[in-house]
Formats: C-alpha cells, sequence, structure tokens
C-alpha cells in the first residue's frame, strides 16, 4: 500500500456521527493548520502487506488538531453506509493506517498571518478550530463562526469561549445568522472559511457584500 504506515493512537467521539483520531506523527512529518493528508486504509483488515488495488480505501482528511507533536489530529464525520468512516469509527487504537502529505496551501503560519476569523460549515469545523486555537495559543485573537445544526469539538469550543475568544454558533439552516456574524467579525483578522460548496459561496459572497475582498481570504471548498 502506497503511503507512510502510522499508527491509530486513539479513537474519540467529538459530536453526533463524528469522531477524532489521534495519528502518530511520522518522522519528519511538519503540517500547519489548515493542511491535509490523504489517508489510505484496507477496511476491515487495518495493515495489509500487498494488498489489491481495489480493497484500498482512500479519503482526504484536514488536520484538526493546532499543531503536530507526537501525534497529530484528524476529524472524521461518520457515514453510516460508508466505504471508510464507519470503521474508522470503530477502531479501538494500535491499528496502522498510511498517510501522504500533508497536502495544501491554505495554511495557518502564527506571527505572519496574526489575528483570525475561522468560519466552519459542518465538517470545516476541524480545520477552523484548529487555525482559532493556534492564533489564540500564539498570543493573537481569534473568532470562530460555526454553522452546524450538530455541531462538533464542543469542549475545545467552551474553552475557547472561556478563554475569551468569541465562539459563534448559527444554526444549518439559518443564513441570515451566518451572515451576520461574519459581517460583525470580518475586520477583526484573517479569514479562513472551511466547507462545502454551497457554504464557503455564502461566506464569499458575504465578504463581498460587506466591502471585504473575498479573493484576500482564505477558503477552502471541500466540493
Amino acid at each position: 500500500m502506497d503511503g507512510t504506515p502510522v499508527t491509530v493512537e486513539s479513537v474519540r467521539e467529538v459530536g453526533p456521527d463524528t469522531v477524532a483520531l489521534d495519528l502518530e506523527t511520522p518522522a519528519e512529518f511538519d503540517a500547519a493548520p489548515g493542511q491535509f493528508v490523504l489517508l489510505r486504509a484496507v477496511p476491515g483488515e487495518g495493515a495489509v502487506d500487498d494488498p489489491d488495488d481495489d480493497e484500498v480505501v482512500e479519503r482526504h482528511y484536514t488536520l484538526s488538531s493546532p499543531s503536530v507533536g507526537d501525534t497529530f489530529e484528524i476529524t472524521v464525520g461518520v457515514d453510516p453506509e460508508g466505504d471508510l468512516s464507519p470503521w474508522l469509527a470503530d477502531l479501538e487504537g494500535g491499528e496502522t493506517v498510511h498517510i501522504d502529505g500533508p497536502f495544501g496551501t491554505i495554511t495557518y503560519d502564527g506571527d505572519e498571518d496574526g489575528d483570525v476569523v475561522a468560519i466552519a460549515g459542518g465538517p470545516g469545523v476541524g480545520p477552523a478550530i484548529a487555525i482559532a486555537e493556534a492564533a489564540h495559543d500564539g498570543g493573537h485573537d481569534a473568532v470562530v463562526i460555526y454553522q452546524d445544526d450538530a455541531p462538533a469539538h464542543e469542549d475545545r469550543l467552551e474553552d475557547l469561549a472561556n478563554e475569551g475568544v468569541p465562539v459563534e454558533l448559527v444554526a444549518g439552516d439559518d443564513t441570515a445568522a451566518l451572515t451576520d456574524a461574519i459581517e460583525t467579525h470580518l475586520e477583526e483578522g484573517q479569514v479562513y472559511a472551511f466547507g462545502f460548496d454551497a457554504f464557503v459561496t455564502t461566506v464569499a459572497e458575504t465578504i463581498e457584500d460587506a466591502g471585504g475582498d473575498a479573493d484576500g481570504a482564505h477558503i477552502e471548498n471541500f466540493g
């Protein structure tokens, strides 16, 4: 199987149909918040020396930890009918998966990027919260705007809020509240936005309508 074999250190539930996996950090692996990896596995078997190509399932996952040390985190939305995510959610730790990367040009680089407004739709919460935490830990201001009917990582969002970081939670169908939150906080930092096409389109249009520069925002479209 292509890629670097890494150990799954732990798996934990972080929201409805959502788990976070802590993965062993390979030697010389260096990633910044906002980047993603390609994960490969053979569901039901784990590590296989020479699997057939049709046995291997691969998916891209964005890092949801603010840094990489001995481990790094990805957040996985679990589709009960999916080929990979239900298997990942059932892991107990100690299994092996393979990764390539990191990939992606949307990154948070600490002092270079400074204050941030991290905007997330659904699964975009992983990179958004990682960027907000990295900024806050580095002494910069951060804002989190998160649209979802079933929020994930609520403990981390609560920790940020308790430390003075504005956290705006918006219902999944409340476009007006989303646009209001973006307009309110738009000038408070570099904008990062992560989510599916309809969501990030709304974010970009709101930035433009508010007199901002959507081209200057870091927007990742999950498709």
